[in-house]
């Protein structure tokens, strides 16, 4: 999501992303036009008379829509600063929180594993929620009984705010997970079973839930807003419910004993011609090399930085000019799943592994330290296969093991770049030769959803 930060709450960015510049005018029409049903409900609801009187003509009742309208994403926003202030009594810090199209998203660094503390984030914002709808609540009885037009129009967004507050507190319940629902009921769920096992089963109620939603959105309520919440849900879920599977399996395992070790990494000169380049890539089978010079790693070339130079020129070009100097790298006794998360936050399908200190046993070298290895997806995705396979055994066997020799794991070190844009195909392809094939299709897991 492309967004913009607008402040900052308890020291958390707090984000407006496109979409809610899209919504919120939406929204603002919709309760404006809807003004005579609304003071209708709110009528019966408190037992009062709204008279609006001028303040309904005109312009005046999507005026009332906007404030209604930016009132309400104002109450998303208590909801989801809810989840964070108790997460952050636990200690896990916030990213950000952002306003979108569906509400609010709260993006957490790491969730919290112990069920206790999962329930207690998870209904913080539902309580928060109902608070805010109680305190609306009260002041449409703040004003007396004939309050004229201005008064009324205040009744108008305090009885609106009431009712959908409660409305978002019940709806949020519901138990489609991610939503806090689903999380409470993954909470519930992992006080007497495996944490994976808990998330797995809440997250099929929730694919489960997101179907019926979707289905009863568009056939029954015919309100394509619900379908896309829907979808929200069941790609949600899906998400999270892989990312647990995998955290779960890659327990114990490091980068060391996924990795392929340095004197396995192909390389290439940055002097070489993108010609040579090229004959490398098709005598290999090979799309992408670190680059060298002087026994230093100085970037990465990729068949995507080789095809941008046009045939006639293949000669003349060398790799240090088409090359990307991004280089991400991890150590190799960080986790595997620490590897997995720093490719998908860096948007790239391969990490440089290097050891910053020790000594230096006189092999290639970046600026962060000695290069040991290199890390690809495709080797995290393999070896996840043989734990989920064998289970126990083959996480051990992973660890006693650690990589594979060249060849052997199917990995040609690419992504799909049928799903990456130019600027992440020079940094997605990692530096081992394998001789069965120049590309390889990747599963990456889904993202790393950590948001309520």
């Amino acid at each position: 999501m492309r967004s913009f930060r607008i402040g900052s709450v308890f020291g958390i960015p707090i984000q407006l992303d496109l979409t809610f510049l899209l919504v919120l005018p939406l929204f603002a029409y919709l309760i404006g036009a809807q003004t005579g049903l609304w003071v209708d409900t709110l009528g019966q609801v408190f037992g009062t008379t709204i008279s609006l009187g001028s303040l309904g003509e005109g312009v005046s009742p999507y005026l009332l829509g906007l404030a209604a309208a930016i009132g309400l994403f104002a109450s998303v926003l208590l909801h989801e600063l809810g989840h964070s202030v108790v997460a952050m009594r636990y200690g896990y810090p916030i990213e950000s929180i952002t306003l979108w199209l569906f509400g609010g998203i709260a993006s957490f660094r790491e969730m919290p594993e112990n069920w206790k503390q999962e329930l207690a984030i998870a209904i913080a914002g539902p309580v928060v929620s109902v608070l805010v709808g109680v305190v609306c609540y009260l002041g449409v009885f703040v004003l007396p009984a004939d309050p004229g037009a201005a008064g009324s129009a205040f009744v108008f967004v305090v009885g609106y705010l009431a009712i959908t507050n409660v409305a978002l507190a019940v709806f949020n319940l519901l138990p489609g997970f991610p939503m806090d629902g689903g999380r409470v009921l993954r909470a519930l769920l992992a006080r007497n079973r495996p944490y994976a096992r808990a998330t797995q089963i809440a997250a099929e109620v929730g694919k489960l839930f997101a179907i019926v939603l979707g289905l009863g959105g568009l056939f029954l309520l015919n309100n394509i807003f619900l379908a896309g919440v829907a979808l929200f849900i069941y790609i949600g879920a899906s998400s999270e419910a892989q990312q647990t599977v995998m955290k779960a399996a890659f327990e114990g395992v490091r980068v060391r004993d996924v990795m392929t070790p340095a004197d396995r990494v192909s390389v290439v000169q940055a002097t070489d011609s993108v010609a040579t380049l090229l004959d490398k890539m098709f005598t290999e089978r090979h799309t992408g090399y670190p680059v060298v010079r002087d026994g230093q790693v100085v970037g990465l070339v990729t068949l995507e930085d080789a095809r941008s130079v046009r045939e006639v020129e293949r000669d003349a070009y060398r790799v240090e000019e088409v090359m990307t100097t991004d280089l991400v790298t991890i150590g190799p006794d960080e986790e595997a799943m620490t590897a997995l998360t720093q490719m998908q936050s860096n948007r790239v399908g391969r990490l440089l592994v290097v050891r910053s200190v020790g000594p230096d046993a006189g092999g290639l070298s970046t600026d962060d330290g000695s290069l040991v290895g290199l890390i690809t997806r495709t080797d995290l995705m393999t070896a996840l296969n043989v734990i989920q396979t064998t289970g126990s055994e083959g996480a051990r066997a992973v660890r006693q093991t650690g990589p594979e020799p060249p060849g052997e794991t199917g990995d040609g070190g690419t992504t799909d770049r049928r799903d990456q844009g130019p600027s992440e195909r020079r940094t997605t392809d990692s530096s081992r030769s394998d001789p069965d094939r120049f590309s390889d299709r990747q599963t990456d897991g889904g993202d790393d959803d950590r948001s309520y």
